[in-house]
């Protein structure tokens, strides 16, 4: 597998499936895929960005970031959640992910979003622009985190005014505005 043979394409309606099976098989439970499944449905997760990963016809990985808002900020202000992002097993550690994020992130730009958010693995994510710690900025996370998570809670601003806006409380898509989603 090439990296540079994998296509990034923003999914169609019609491609739930595909989705969920490269959901289902890139984690060890269901979890992902349900919550995936929820998002795409969720009209508050809109309007959100999906793409999926393809080595040819093969669906390998796919990426969602949903609509948020931060607490007092205007509602024309775009800001993103990334979550989840999977890559199917053997495809892993390859790429596709850090390709996944940036085709994400370019499509945002395009879109006028402000900020992007994501609670993941610091080590990876800090590779692909993220800034750790994203609540000592004064972005507060939708639920309290445990201090040893705190470095997980990461933003991304891709414009000047993300950079300066006040700060606040994430407020995420209906399906992720559980407490689960942000204990780990």
């Amino acid at each position: 597998m090439d990296i540079d043979n994998i296509l990034i394409r923003e999914s169609t309606g019609r491609e739930e499936t595909e989705i969920l099976t490269v959901e289902k098989s890139a984690f060890e439970t269901e979890s992902e895929a349900k919550l995936t499944e929820e998002l795409l449905h969720d009209p508050s997760a809109k309007p959100f960005v999906s793409l999926l990963a393809f080595d040819g016809n093969r669906p390998v990985g796919h990426i969602l970031f949903t609509k948020a808002r931060i607490e007092g900020w205007h509602e024309t202000d775009y800001v993103h959640l990334l979550a989840p992002m999977a890559v199917i097993p053997e495809y892993q550690n390859r790429g596709i992910g850090g390709k996944l994020i940036e085709h994400g992130l370019k499509r945002l730009k395009e879109l006028g979003t402000e900020m992007v958010f994501v609670f993941g693995d610091p080590k990876y994510y800090r590779k692909h622009g993220f800034v750790p710690e994203a609540a000592s900025f004064g972005f507060k996370p939708p639920f309290d985190m445990p201090q040893r998570l705190s470095e997980a809670w990461m933003v991304q601003a891709l414009t000047l005014k993300g950079l300066s806006s006040n700060v606040g409380k994430l407020i995420c898509a209906d399906a992720l505005n559980q407490k689960e989603y942000w204990v780990e």
